[in-house]
């Protein structure tokens, strides 16, 4: 099993502000214009799932499989190239303030690893900005 963590992000929101945008993609609507990048294609959620196409990789879609208030989003791939869990971990800092990572689990062959580590870490790095820069109020 090969995982991938991003870096701690700081939030200045509450542990609960974060959770409940995050555990509800609806929630995704008061942030849609922040996804702005050419690469991402019919993009759609609802309230426990998401999906996207992300060209050359292909159809992605993710679907919430574990909410743990409010600390934790756990999610598994119903489509992707690789099957891969994703877990949102929030921790509060202060009761105003909060932080964040983003983590990922595949399994992968060797071969397979040496290709996709790096665009990988990359994308939950990437995750994990957008999540820090979202407006959770």
């Amino acid at each position: 099993m090969s995982k991938f963590e991003s870096s701690i992000k700081q939030i200045p929101y509450s542990q609960q502000a974060v959770y409940a945008m995050l555990s509800d993609l609806s929630n995704i609507e008061r942030v849609r214009d922040r996804i702005s990048d050419e690469r991402i294609k019919d993009f759609t959620f609802d309230t426990d799932s998401v999906a996207v196409s992300v060209p050359p990789v292909g159809q992605l879609r993710l679907r919430i499989v574990e909410r743990e208030e409010p600390k934790c989003v756990k999610f598994e791939t119903e489509q992707s190239p690789i099957p891969f869990n994703l877990w949102v971990q929030v921790l509060p800092v202060t009761d105003t303030t909060s932080k964040l990572k983003v983590t990922v689990k595949a399994e992968l062959n060797p071969f397979v690893k040496g290709m996709v580590a790096g665009p990988l870490q990359d994308g939950v790095e990437k995750i994990a900005d957008v999540m820090a820069a979202i407006r959770y109020e």
